[in-house]
């Protein structure tokens, strides 16, 4: 019994064996003439329908499994490669009965012949005992790990909490794939709902929405940390570990003082954007208690960069209105710069530094921000001028250009409806949507420093230079490689959604597909429309995006960065490829 492995680990199998085996069995039934006379003939082929849109979904089941229960790359290829070749003409053809029949045939016969397949190669799994130290250690979570597993426990709470009856203004209970989605969304500080916070909310469902973007925008590790800084207690050594690799810090003395800034200007400048919205609102004609209401609920989720407004048409209401739009673009800025640069922009501000003794870091990012503001603010500016644009005056096409291009980036927050606007200027967005905001921030995108250096290394490279410079400093080779690495993996990631919506969402048009995609993976939020008419299985397509856009960046550069040291490493001689 040693040898064999526990039926946990064959449960994907055993799935697999039922319902894509009782699949194959009626379409051999139904294709042979001999389904029994007995059985109703409709009932045979909606089972064979279903099937067929089954099958895909328990093979990547399969796959994922296999996946986890490697022990390495090499060893997943070596024994699952032909899960791969199955499963990728699968979803291409995904409904396709008779495509479905044979390939899961095929990739039946071969879960049967690696089910026990060399199992003494299996690596060995270290059982759990009450002498290993701490939980974190048991589960073998790193720093990437725990930031999945945090975001994901969040959003399993928000979810609950939405699902309540008191979170609905009517007292009804809403949809689990619709309580899920809006708490993806507030969690990933995205932006993108199925459904109308302000009226179909309740002020209890609201607040939930609230405390789970204030959550997802700081990060639930980043508040566990400060409650116990602030209560006065200490910090585990892993703790302490993990926290210094999420945030990079130095040592424990800069953590402290990284995770104090954190709490402080979070609470500062939502308290003075609340305030200064409260007055806006209350100008634009609402009534004290509602202006007030507004301005907490916009400060917060402009700063944390979600985009989520009580108002179903964003802010087109409020878009010639500067005591709103203003300090709502101000807000999305400073969450989007991220807490590093708002820690020596304090410095420079308040305590007398001056601006060419920022660090690298600062300057890449203000220099990047400002370029791509300017830029997208004059692309749309022109792009509209004559089209969108054409009702208002100077002044005004002027602050729906600049604010449009401030929370083009990182916040879904619009002054005009996007589906008025022409199919460059949406694609335009989408290139800058896909950028995103800076690291250490509440913005999602590739980030701005990844750009920089991106056309850094252009640059060097058709000067014919060895180095990746900025600002007279040298970029390390291993981060030139991390920032090509997750250029690359944000676009393949990207479009393998796009191509997923389009088998689901036929009626839909590519465009839109496209910039919904581009939007919920950058963790920005605007849409043309479309997110409230997805079906069920295209809003999990779009949820799972936003978790992945919201943790992927961060949690591949922790696992880039910090693999494991395995004994026995050595480096192998040097090769040359042509390229180009």
């Amino acid at each position: 019994m040693g040898r064999v492995r526990p039926l946990l680990d064959r449960a994907p199998f055993f799935l697999e064996l039922f319902l894509n085996g009782t699949f194959a069995l009626l379409y051999s039934l139904r294709a042979t003439g001999r389904v029994p006379g007995g059985w109703d003939a409709g009932t045979v082929d909606w089972a064979i329908g279903a099937g067929a849109r089954a099958v895909p979904l328990v093979l990547l089941l399969q796959f994922a499994a296999n996946a986890l229960k490697a022990r390495d790359v090499q060893h997943f290829v070596r024994k699952y490669v032909f899960s791969v070749v199955i499963l990728v003409p699968l979803l291409i053809t995904w409904g396709d009965a008779e495509f479905a029949f044979w390939l899961s045939l095929a990739h039946l016969l071969s879960s049967v012949l690696v089910l026990y397949d060399d199992p003494a190669a299996a690596a060995p799994r270290r059982r759990l005992t009450v002498r290993s130290i701490g939980l974190l250690q048991r589960l073998g979570l790193g720093p990437a790990r725990l930031v999945m597993l945090s975001f994901g426990t969040v959003i399993a709470i928000g979810t609950l909490l939405l699902m309540l009856p008191v979170a609905k203004a009517d007292g009804s209970v809403l949809p689990f794939v619709d309580a899920l989605f809006l708490a993806t969304s507030a969690t990933c500080v995205t932006g993108l709902t199925t459904l109308s916070i302000g009226s179909e909310l309740s002020a209890f469902g609201q607040v939930v929405v609230l405390v789970l973007v204030q959550v997802g925008g700081l990060s639930i590790m980043t508040l566990y940390s400060s409650m116990t800084v602030l209560l006065g207690r200490t910090m585990g050594v892993k703790g302490r570990i993990i926290m210094q690799d999420l945030l990079e810090a130095k040592g424990l003395d800069d953590l402290v003082v990284m995770i104090t800034s954190i709490v402080k200007y979070t609470i500062v400048i939502e308290a003075l954007g609340a305030l200064v919205l409260s007055l806006g609102f209350l100008g634009a004609g609402l009534p004290p208690g509602a202006a007030i209401y507004n301005g907490v609920f916009h400060a917060v989720s402009a700063f944390c960069n979600a985009g989520l407004s009580l108002s179903d048409s964003s802010l087109e209401p409020y878009g010639t209105s500067p005591l709103v739009h203003g300090p709502i673009a101000a807000l999305v800025t400073l969450g989007g710069l991220g807490f590093i640069v708002l820690k020596e922009l304090e410095e420079v501000a308040f305590k007398g530094k001056k601006i060419v003794r920022m660090g690298l870091h600062t300057k890449v990012v203000l220099t990047t921000t400002i370029v791509l503001t300017v830029a997208s603010a004059l692309l749309f500016f022109f792009g509209e001028f004559l089209d969108s644009l054409a009702p208002y005056t100077l002044w005004e096409k002027v602050q729906i250009s600049v604010f449009q291009s401030v929370t083009l980036r990182t916040a879904g927050f619009s002054t005009v409806p996007l589906t008025s606007l022409n199919s460059y200027t949406l694609y335009m967005m989408s290139l800058f949507m896909f950028i995103g905001g800076s690291p250490g921030s509440t913005a999602g995108g590739v980030k701005t420093t990844t750009l920089a250096i991106l056309i850094q290394s252009i640059h060097a490279t058709l000067k014919g230079k060895r180095n990746v410079e900025l600002f007279d400093r040298t970029v390390s080779p291993p981060i030139v490689v991390r920032a090509t690495a997750l250029t690359f993996i944000s676009i393949i990631i990207a479009s393998c959604f796009i191509f997923v919506l389009m088998k689901i969402e036929p009626e839909q048009s590519f465009l839109t597909l496209f910039f919904e995609t581009v939007s919920a993976s950058a963790t920005v939020g605007l849409s043309l429309g479309v997110t409230p008419y997805l079906s069920a299985a295209g809003k999990v397509a779009v949820l799972a995006l936003m978790y992945i856009g919201r943790i992927g960046p961060l949690t591949l550069l922790l696992a880039i960065g910090q693999e494991e040291r395995r004994t026995g490493k050595f480096d192998y001689p040097t090769g040359r490829i042509m390229i180009g």
